[in-house]
């Protein structure tokens, strides 16, 4: 059964992410066909990339990389919740990405954006980045926007229909995640 990470991208204090992030998790753990995991980028306290040696050499010196690189190389798989700041995704979420790089290859993703925008032009910015790290991403998205799914832009009050995009996601992130196991086993 693949493991599928929920990744929230912001450590921003009073964010909306949180409430989303919770919610996708809701939403996955009610599944059967894959082992869900909520991941917060702000418990592992990255600071501004500071490792000396390229990721893609895997010469991790700091504790917290090792601890990070861990985490993220046990899952087959990842759902990024981003927000949208100035038209791409936060800063924490890109740095907590930037200190990887074996450890996201051969790996699907899917992406939960929220903003004003529905958060689209950060998941655009994000798989530009998957794609870089060898990760595929699925084509379904959930795009909520700051206007219809939260209250007061700060409430989280999801449409109806965005549980069922959030299903159509799970099941592309899962489909790839599956098949992607034989390519990470060569």
């Amino acid at each position: 059964m693949p493991k599928i990470a929920i990744i929230l991208g912001s450590t921003r204090p009073g964010r909306n992410g949180a409430a989303v992030a919770q919610w996708v998790f809701d939403i996955a753990r009610r599944r059967t066909d894959a082992e869900y995991e909520l991941v917060d980028i702000d418990d592992y306290r990255l600071p501004l990339l500071d490792e000396a040696v390229p990721p893609s050499l895997g010469q991790y010196a700091q504790p917290h990389t090792r601890t990070w690189a861990e985490k993220i190389a046990s899952f087959d798989g990842y759902v990024f919740i981003t927000p949208e700041y100035n038209h791409s995704t936060s800063g924490a979420l890109k740095n907590a990405i930037d200190f990887l790089y074996a450890e996201w290859n051969n790996k699907a993703a899917g992406f939960v954006g929220y903003g004003s925008a529905g958060g689209t032009r950060a998941v655009e910015h994000l798989r530009l980045v998957m794609a870089e790290l060898q990760v595929a991403d699925v084509r379904a998205q959930v795009a909520l926007s700051l206007f219809t799914d939260f209250e007061n832009f700060s409430t989280f009050t999801p449409a109806e229909h965005q549980t069922e995009a959030v299903n159509t996601l799970l099941d592309q992130v899962v489909s790839w995640s599956t098949a992607l196991a034989t390519v990470r086993a060569a």
